[in-house]
């Protein structure tokens, strides 16, 4: 298998609130040798607030981000299920109204940078599963996860819009219309079938890869909803509710652990614990990993690479 190298759009809570989900996705890269050129002139995506705020800054802010990935030649590839979804519809977007284009590029001129829509964009999640190979993964399991039960929680901007999960984490950038690329792949069942497209009903991805660290995946009805975690300032009510309600559906059916492929995920999920089990009058405690951090365990990375001493709930627990 040659080398992969992408350009990693890290977001700013796995870099500024939660290094630790950084350091564990660098530690997997170098254990299974994945170059990840870090986009350091990278900013926030917006992260669903500012496009309420105002729609045409945050679609110059995230082209800006692809500008810096398509200047290396590299695919983009996220580890925030927020980031990607607002970076995938920027460039949906751009990519299907010139107009729209235009208007975006001519402000990004004045810090010297144009949007072309050569780059494409995937979560980590999907590089690891489709690219790699899941078999692949499994070769390189130092310490199975054999004794825990985990919970994958998967949140709701990674596999929604459904159609736009399709065409982005589908590695189809290579490939003319005329190779089986383009529009023309995502209608052929052929090439669907090899890739991860999720249900997102029933979404499969981190089971499967959880199934390749031989760890055993929870089946619950709260995977594949929303943490909170972007209600939280105007309900934090809800965001309580909505996080404990998801921890409690896991904890009830015999998790050892939780694992999700957003920081803002794991972040709200595992700061919330003791708020939304007040709110819901029974106690709430549960590790909740980010997915690298998950695999970097398997991997047999260091206790340092993975952070999860600085994981609020109990997580260090795991490294024994």
């Amino acid at each position: 298998m040659s080398k992969l190298k992408y350009a990693l759009y890290t977001g700013c809570t796995a870099r500024e609130s939660t290094p630790e989900l950084l350091s564990s996705t660098l530690a997997v890269a170098k254990k299974l040798d994945i170059e990840l050129v870090l986009l350091n002139e990278a900013s926030c995506c917006g992260a669903s607030h500012l496009q309420d705020f105002d729609e045409f800054l945050a679609l110059v802010l995230n082209a800006r981000n692809i500008c810096y990935a398509e200047k290396l030649g590299l695919p983009m590839v996220t580890i925030c299920n927020t980031c990607q979804l607002n970076t995938v519809m920027t460039k949906e977007r751009l990519d299907h109204d010139p107009e729209l284009k235009a208007r975006v590029n001519e402000k990004l001129a004045e810090v010297g940078l144009e949007y072309k829509g050569t780059s494409s964009v995937r979560h980590f999640l999907y590089a690891l599963i489709d690219d790699y190979g899941l078999e692949n993964i499994r070769e390189k399991v130092e310490k199975p996860l054999s004794h825990l039960n985990i919970a994958p929680f998967y949140g709701c901007h990674n596999i929604r819009p459904s159609h736009i999960h399709y065409k982005h984490n589908m590695p189809q950038p290579d490939l003319e219309v005329s190779e089986g690329g383009g529009e023309v792949a995502y209608e052929s069942e052929e090439l669907m079938s090899k890739y991860s497209h999720e249900n997102p009903y029933v979404p499969t991805s981190l089971d499967r890869l959880i199934e390749a660290l031989e760890g055993k995946p929870v089946e619950y009805e709260s995977k594949n909803k929303c943490c909170g975690f972007h209600v939280d300032l105007q309900a934090p009510q809800t965001s309580n509710a909505l996080s404990g309600t998801a921890l409690a559906d896991a904890i009830d059916n015999n998790a050892d652990l939780m694992v999700t492929p957003c920081p803002l995920c794991q972040l709200n999920m595992d700061l919330k614990q003791e708020s939304a089990g007040k709110q819901l009058g029974r106690e709430l405690e549960l590790p909740v990993l980010h997915m690298p951090q998950m695999v970097a365990l398997a991997l047999g990375c260091t206790p340092s690479e993975i952070g999860l001493q600085f994981n609020v709930s109990k997580a260090t627990s795991l490294l024994d």
